[in-house]
């Protein structure tokens, strides 16, 4: 029986997830913002990264962009889906934020 708490190994990981891009040159699409002195691009490269919706069906990428986000800023993550979220959650992931930065200065993402 594993544990919860077990790292998981690579044959646990779901393959949408192990494939996933780690950095931005990853990424495929969206040459238009991330390609050579794109805005977003340039965003990144700078470590000011402007506030932001990211908007679109599923599987376009918007949550893998998020998390390359709070990795180059070196924020917290919390994945918030607009159809499966109510207010509860984002007044808790607020809440969750504001005590993040008190704590240990990094925001979130």
């Amino acid at each position: 029986m594993s544990s919860l708490f077990e790292p998981q190994t690579p044959s646990s990981v779901p393959l949408a997830e192990q494939l996933r891009p780690k950095t931005l040159d990853e990424v495929v699409g969206q040459t238009h913002l991330l390609g050579e002195s794109k805005p977003l691009r340039r965003a990144f490269e700078s470590g000011k990264l402007p506030s932001m919706i990211l908007w679109g069906p599923p599987g376009v990428g918007k949550t893998t962009l998020a998390r390359l986000i709070a990795q180059t800023a070196d924020a917290e993550f919390v994945p918030l889906s607009a159809v499966l979220s109510g207010i509860k959650d984002i007044r808790e992931a607020v809440e969750r934020a504001e005590m993040t930065l008190q704590q240990t200065g990094r925001n979130t993402i």
